[in-house]
């Protein structure tokens, strides 16, 4: 048996909204959806397991024909299908009451059901959110019943708010694979048997590293589950170490080339270290400019005197900080650069 395993793809949602990028982002999300769609219809996938958050929102009539169009394209994939936090059953939404095509199953309680799917000898076992947030753990007691020959747990939640998993008790079920949603990083908790597939495109700047899907295969009693990066962009750490003679026009052209051999498409978190001349200050938002760049920081400290410095305040709070700190580890050599850049701030 041939098995996709994709969360989290909020699709709707628009990353960075009011960025210069934001509007792709948007059109990325429903474009590596559907490439998802292509692949199942060329592999021969024998099932889609969507482990919720499929839409952004509760959904409106209008994207629910959207995917429905999509899912009819393979008639030879069975869809699972469940809602989570975020489009979840809403009172007098279209979600559940929806004529969804004919290889669509939905998981539509609000406790965990099991639902057989003969031409697979499979039962998958799952619920939908019916509310923004599930406080109690619906999963650590579900265990695979009936003669079903596989039998697959599909589960959307992991923290404290959002319908807590012990992840110890649902391996111990005996489940033969667990597909997880809602954390949006991918993890393999357990190799071949249960992970979370991450989020099918960054939707959140704190969505570093690769973002894909988990293929699934299941043939007699062996499971390979392996992750697959399908994301068009990456969320990345970009770090740019200062010397005492960077300029900002060196910087702009650092930070462009960086971004250009790590990917022009890919979106950056700016980080500035080292040490900078005292007299130095660099322009954060010029250097965001240079590419998609979300978030920027300037972690860099001045590089003080410190002999001048502390002949200077021989005696004070500034001297004895000075002498208290200096030759200390990594933590306290940072501590002194920032501590003084404060003193001499209110010296001033």
């Amino acid at each position: 048996m041939k098995i996709i395993h994709i969360a989290d793809i909020h699709l709707g949602a628009e990353p960075d909204i009011g960025s210069a990028w934001s509007k792709e982002r948007k059109a990325d999300i429903q474009d590596t959806f559907q490439k998802v769609i292509t692949r199942c219809r060329e592999e021969k996938t024998d099932l889609l397991l969507i482990a919720g958050d499929l839409f952004h929102h509760p959904p409106l009539l209008r994207e629910l024909k959207g995917v429905n169009y999509l899912f009819k394209s393979i008639p030879d994939t069975t869809v699972v299908l469940m809602a989570g936090n975020h489009d979840y059953l809403k009172k007098d939404g279209f979600f559940e009451k929806f004529s969804w095509n004919k290889n669509v199953v939905g998981l539509w309680g609000n406790s965990c059901q099991r639902i057989e799917i003969p031409k697979l000898d499979l039962a998958v076992y799952g619920c939908s959110y019916y509310g923004r947030e599930i406080l109690e753990p619906l999963y650590d007691d579900v265990r695979p019943e009936g003669s079903c020959r596989y039998h697959i747990l599909v589960a959307h939640g992991g923290d404290a708010r959002h319908s807590p998993i012990d992840r110890r008790k649902v391996l111990a079920a005996g489940f033969d694979y667990v597909a997880l949603g809602h954390i949006h990083k991918p993890e393999v908790i357990a190799e071949n048997r249960m992970a979370y597939a991450g989020a099918l495109e960054p939707v959140d700047c704190n969505d570093l590293g690769p973002h894909g899907y988990m293929k699934v295969t299941m043939k007699e009693d062996a499971v390979s589950a392996i992750f697959v990066p399908e994301a068009v962009c990456q969320y990345k750490v970009l770090e740019v170490n200062v010397s005492e003679e960077s300029t900002q026009y060196e910087l702009e052209n650092i930070v462009s080339e960086k971004i250009r051999k790590e990917g022009v498409r890919d979106i950056y978190h700016l980080y500035l270290k080292g040490m900078r001349d005292q007299g130095m200050e660099f322009n954060l938002l010029r250097l965001m400019k240079k590419g998609r760049v979300v978030k920027a920081k300037d972690l860099t400290h001045p590089c003080y005197d410190l002999d001048e410095l502390a002949r200077i305040y021989d005696g004070s709070l500034i001297g004895e900080y000075i002498r208290r700190l200096r030759g200390s580890d990594d933590i306290g050599e940072r501590a002194l650069y920032y501590g003084l850049e404060a003193l001499l701030e209110m010296k001033r």
